[in-house]
């Protein structure tokens, strides 16, 4: 039953909530707030977080407000209120009065990825089923997951439109309510003004960053674009510094983006390389080679320009690695697995995490060129790294991910800004004690920091011997009081504080989805560095499909045929690594759904598909859905894996078409050239 329109309450916290001392959250029990206010019949309102403008901030963000704000909840707002729903795939959020493109820039990032927006955004929530004003999101919060309670009552003005973050569907509240959320996180709405991509992505996802200097990067940018698009990662990139003024080539300066894709076209008998990239101003476009409106496209085969250029000012377009590296400055990669850079594969990863602190007169000693005073003062962090399967006698390297992350050092985010941050890494031979002076007098470190970084974390790829290292996160100055994060990621290792009383804590051994699959890819394509329809049946035939048990598929060359067919834009017949590995990417993702719906049998009945097609983000009508059971389905109707993967690709591709050639969203006007491919296409 619905509780719309209720009388009003304030439901005030019960005992299970505490103030607890800066920088902490207040806890507050969903279930127990739900319960209560489903109980009473009333609406949450949360006394932690009130609707009123201590909430928004004191500073320069309330001189953007109009003079009649209003707080109201999404009811109040539409007559058909949604929190999510799967339709929406493209970006749809726009950034507000808020100066938070680098929040934006992130969270659009995670769209792109259904399982991990799902644990930040639990999407079982709704303005009608147990509907009581109160909403739940999860951050990673300095090496734990926890939750953040809000009410629903938004900040408008006098004609009832958002202020800060809304959606292209009028009716859609989900990203606007996850704000409000990360505003009461970081302390309000005005502590989301200006920030690093890099916070944010570490805030959702609990992995680690890697940044990137476009002025400096080497040649393999592609190759590492390529691999962090096809692994399972989130990207942004900011242009150079400014005050986000519109540039004449339709860029902002001093603006963060989301990377949303990569290409590599064939453009008269030559590669082009694009990245494709969004605004999260929702509008506002790249002007240059490869935009909306550039002639570039017409180099391009009719299939290859109809699936990739989407003429509508909706914030995304596409523009040249090279004019990417020179408008850009940092390119951000969120790695949720450690092995982005690493060369090895088919071993598992482990990971240990460890608390520490700079305290004022004691630990902080500030950097090295502080030898003769504090430096080794700093906390002290052993590290023995070795290969796992060859033992600690190898003489083999070692891929070791190190990241160091500072904690805030007030409730509110802007209050007091990062401190310069860095960790140096030594050779140790000495027995299991705190080093002295004197060893920093005498060794040379084997890493150090280029500069100290304001920010939230840093993080460096090291490859080592196996062996025993000292690693000293320090401050850039002396005497600086903060607590700190340090997390190591190797094949196998043993990390702890020396001197500490906590005692060794081993390695926990985590998942890379990827394991062992990357390392076949790279092989086979070395071999064939494009594949045809019959290398393609061998390599898929070769995959461990894990979610699928004893029921491995068996792709048919007329189906390996048909998916060529579906995925080369180019008419050329083959496929790249690049394209491979969109490819699986997909394919992970429709084993996992189908296997979910399927009871046992390898099959899919009417009901099965449909939910299996909603679970991965495609809503079809009934008789479409019927249809399509008739068209890919076996001979007594129930579809298996290897036809589901084909209807799914075929139909996620011409929801691609249709809105790249849609003006208004409701239909398409074709020239006959154009009908004639997609009738050949389909």
């Amino acid at each position: 039953m619905s509780l719309w329109p209720p009388f009003r309450c304030r439901w005030k916290l019960g005992p299970r909530y505490s103030r607890r001392a800066s920088p902490q959250l207040p806890q507050q029990d969903f279930e127990a707030l739900l319960a209560a206010c489903l109980r009473n019949g009333c609406l949450f309102e949360d006394t932690s977080f009130p609707a009123t403008l201590s909430s928004i901030g004191s500073g320069s963000l309330l001189q953007k407000l109009p003079p009649r704000l209003q707080w109201k909840r999404p009811p109040e707002l539409h007559s058909n209120p949604q929190f999510y729903f799967a339709k929406t795939k493209r970006l749809d959020l726009c950034q507000g009065m808020v100066g938070d493109c680098w929040f934006l820039a992130a969270l659009q990032a995670l769209t792109l990825h259904q399982d991990i927006l799902s644990r930040v955004v639990p999407l079982n929530q709704s303005f009608t089923e147990k509907y009581a004003g109160i909403f739940r999101f999860w951050f990673w919060h300095y090496g734990k997951w926890v939750p953040v309670v809000i009410d629903d009552r938004l900040p408008v003005n006098e004609a009832g439109q958002l202020l800060f973050v809304s959606s292209t569907y009028k009716n859609l509240f989900w990203g606007a309510l996850l704000e409000k959320a990360y505003a009461k996180l970081s302390g309000s709405y005005e502590d989301l003004q200006s920030g690093q991509v890099s916070e944010a992505l570490v805030d959702f996802t609990g992995g680690v960053t890697m940044t990137i200097n476009l002025a400096e990067a080497h040649g393999n940018l592609w190759d590492i674009l390529t691999k962090a698009t096809y692994n399972r990662t989130l990207i942004g990139c900011q242009t150079h510094s400014g005050k986000e003024k519109i540039l004449e080539n339709g860029l902002v300066e001093g603006h963060a983006y989301t990377v949303t894709g990569i290409r590599k076209v064939t453009c008269k008998h030559r590669p082009e390389y694009l990245v494709k990239l969004r605004n999260p101003w929702g509008q506002v476009e790249w002007k240059g080679d490869w935009s909306d409106s550039s002639s570039k496209w017409e180099l391009l085969s009719p299939k290859e320009k109809i699936l990739l250029l989407r003429k509508d000012n909706d914030g995304e377009f596409w523009m040249t690695l090279q004019d990417f590296k020179t408008h850009f400055v940092l390119l951000v990669i969120c790695k949720l697995t450690p092995g982005l850079l690493s060369q090895e594969a088919a071993q598992k990863w482990t990971y240990t995490m460890r608390e520490g602190r700079w305290e004022k007169g004691s630990t902080a000693g500030g950097q090295r060129q502080l030898l003769q005073g504090t430096f080794w003062k700093n906390p002290q962090f052993l590290l023995s790294v070795w290969r796992p399967e060859e033992g600690r006698r190898s003489l083999r390297p070692c891929s070791v991910l190190v990241s160091l992350l500072q904690k805030p050092r007030h409730r509110c985010r802007k209050r007091k800004p990062h401190l310069a941050i860095g960790f140096y890494l030594y050779r140790y031979y000495d027995d299991q004690r705190r080093l002295p002076p004197e060893f920093f007098q005498r060794n040379t470190p084997l890493s150090q920091p280029d500069r100290f970084l304001k920010e939230k974390e840093v993080s460096q790829e090291l490859c080592l011997e196996p062996g025993t290292y000292l690693i000293v996160p320090c401050t850039s100055e002396a005497n600086q009081k903060s607590e700190f994060i340090l997390r190591v990621f190797s094949r196998k290792h043993i990390f702890y504080e020396i001197g500490s009383n906590s005692g060794v804590v081993f390695s926990k051994e985590i998942e890379d989805q990827n394991e062992g699959q990357d390392e076949l890819f790279t092989k086979f394509f070395e071999k064939y560095p494009e594949i045809n329809a019959v290398q393609l049946q061998s390599i898929l035939n070769q995959m461990t499909w894990s979610h699928l048990g004893s029921r491995q598929p068996f792709f048919s060359l007329e189906a390996c045929q048909g998916i060529l067919a579906l995925l080369d834009l180019n008419a050329s017949g083959t496929m790249s690594i690049q394209e491979f590995r969109d490819l699986w990417k997909q394919l992970k993702l429709y084993q996992k759904v189908f296997h979910k719906q399927d009871n046992g049998s390898g099959y899919l009945n009417w009901e099965q598909l449909r939910a299996a097609m909603k679970e991965a983000g495609i809503v079809l009508s009934d008789d479409v859905c019927q249809l399509m059971l008739v068209r890919y389905g076996c001979p007594r109707l129930p579809m298996g894996f290897v036809s589901f993967v084909h209807l799914m690709l075929r139909v996620e591709n011409m929801e691609d078409v249709f809105q790249n050639l849609t003006q208004d969203g409701k239909g398409i006007y074709l020239q006959k050239p154009e009908w004639m491919m997609m009738a050949l296409y389909s």
